[in-house]
């Protein structure tokens, strides 16, 4: 049997985390989505247990964060540890980071996913079908993408506005725009043991990274009575009892079970091309990273806060077809970023094994004894975004590029956090009594103008307006800041080259509406 589906703005080929948040995210701005998914359910087995403050503030935007806090439980961080589980170095991670959150959360994928799909469940704007095989995927020459699929009634073919392949290492989309990995230099084999004991297991309530080329390991508590044990063996497998026996209380002979013991392949391999017309590669089908720096879901996450804002820009509101290029051009720098930190972190921990693996160690042991090293290496993982059409970054102090903090605020008597104040849109946050000229950009882009005094914030966003020496930021629904006024300034510096991006003659709005607010964009001039 086959029948030709209606056209949808949007396909998913994926149901993890990645693709069931963008959905969620697109949801959000009013674009409605078909998420394709080969398992029925939940894929059972952990495997991401760690996630840092910015993705903990994408799930807040996705509308699960609150349920993620159930499930979640904050880390004090990273220790490197050698041979003899001496600590050679510590990076702290508080439980207030610069998002909102703490900067490292434990967590069980399982559960985040039967969230994720629960709040799937209840959004009208959200379709998912499980227990598909997805067959092909192709761009139309008349403009959508065709993408086939088979389930227990046959064929299928669903039409779409643009395709979004969160569908893994092993991705059909990523092979369909005829993308290739380009390897960065990192492949090991590694043993993951998920286990659950109610012994007095040793833990200083964060990650564990032993340094030891022989017998290398990471090791952490996930939940209550849930710890993982990473191991990089050699030769032949060894009893779970013996691996993880210098972490148990002595003569400890009590029961414990195995959730889980598999191999993984520890890969570093980033996609040379993430987009071919409306296709696009999010999360593991368009990076891989060692899981050293707990990155790997991080990553893909913020792939999906970074298109989707545009995607529904393009889709619904005007935005150009350009828009959606600075995707690949924000993100890969940034994924390549983390990938090198978590294969230097695995040099860290294995040494090599070539003859100046000694040396490699010595010379780590003597860089974490350098005082306030560890306190710079322990800062977020996400660097400012580099200039370019959507960011406007002149110099090394602007907060062009970097992401606004999220405070507690409270407005009219009510706290909440910055950014459910703040909406979907982009929004300008302004030191002072917004101008006019400045009210008029704001209502060309659909967005709010906020002072920051009065929300209440105990003078955190008024303190980080002051130190990049601004009198306003344009945010972007990512939090992004796109532009500055800088003190004393009168404009937003590239109004221009950003505004031709977000606003085109295709917009939906109508013609009259449409003409008034081009032409407030173009004369928004202090």
């Amino acid at each position: 049997m086959s029948r030709t589906e209606q056209q949808v703005p949007v396909v998913i080929i994926g149901a993890g985390p990645v693709g069931v948040t963008a959905a969620l995210l697109l949801a959000r701005r009013g674009v409605r989505t078909v998420v394709l998914e080969r398992h029925r359910d939940v894929y059972p087995l952990p495997r991401a247990v760690a996630t840092d403050d910015e993705v903990r503030r994408i799930l807040q935007a996705a509308g699960v964060g609150e349920e993620f806090a159930a499930i979640a439980r904050p880390a004090n961080g990273l220790r490197l540890l050698d041979a003899r589980h001496r600590v050679m170095a510590e990076f702290r991670r508080t439980e207030h980071g610069r998002h909102g959150y703490p900067q490292t959360s434990m967590f069980d994928q399982p559960e985040l996913e039967r969230l994720l799909r629960d709040a799937l469940a209840r959004n009208p704007q959200c379709e998912l079908r499980g227990g598909v095989e997805v067959t092909g995927v192709a761009l139309d020459s008349a403009g959508p993408v065709r993408v086939t699929y088979r389930d227990d009634d046959g064929e299928h073919e669903l039409r779409a506005e643009a395709v979004l392949g969160c569908d893994g290492a092993n991705s059909l989309t990523r092979d369909a725009i005829g993308a290739v990995w380009e390897d960065l230099r990192f492949e090991e084999r590694w043993t993951v043991v998920d286990v659950r004991t109610n012994a007095d297991v040793r833990c200083w309530e964060g990650v564990d990274q032993v340094c030891d080329p022989h017998r290398p390991a990471t090791f952490m508590r996930v939940g209550e009575d849930r710890y993982r044990w990473e191991f990089r063996l050699e030769g032949g497998d060894e009893p779970v009892r013996e691996l993880i026996a210098p972490w148990l209380p002595p003569s400890y002979d009590g029961a414990f079970e195995v959730v889980r013991e598999t191999q993984y392949t520890f890969r570093a391999r980033i996609a040379d091309r993430w987009r071919s017309g409306r296709i696009f590669l999010l999360g593991d089908a368009a990076h891989l990273t060692p899981p050293f720096i707990g990155q790997g879901l991080c990553a893909g996450l913020r792939d999906a806060y970074n298109l989707t804002w545009k995607l529904a820009r393009v889709l619904g509101q005007g935005g150009d077809e350009r828009l959606l290029d600075t995707y690949e051009s924000e993100r890969k720098p940034h994924a390549r970023h983390v990938i090198r930190l978590a294969v230097a972190m695995g040099w860290a921990m294995t040494g090599g094994q070539d003859s100046a693996a000694a040396l490699r160690r010595r010379s780590l042991a003597a860089a974490c004894r350098i005082p306030g090293l560890t306190q710079l290496a322990g800062r977020d993982l996400s660097p400012p975004l580099t200039a370019g059409p959507l960011v406007r970054r002149r110099s090394r102090r602007s907060l062009a590029g970097t992401h606004c903090p999220q405070p507690w605020t409270t407005t009219a008597g009510r706290r909440t956090r910055l950014d459910e104040l703040l909406g979907d849109s982009f929004t300008i946050l302004t030191a002072t009594e917004p101008w006019p000229a400045l009210n008029a950009l704001a209502h060309a882009l659909g967005a709010r103008t906020i002072p920051v005094t009065g929300l209440g914030d105990d003078g955190t966003l008024t303190a980080w307006l002051r130190s990049g020496r601004a009198d306003a930021v344009l945010l972007r629904p990512d939090r992004v800041v796109a532009d500055v006024v800088p003190t004393g300034g009168s404009d937003f510096t590239a109004t221009a080259t950003w505004g031709a991006l977000l606003h085109t003659t295709r917009s939906t709005l109508p013609p009259l509406q449409q003409t008034a607010e081009k032409s407030l964009l173009r004369s928004a001039t202090r």
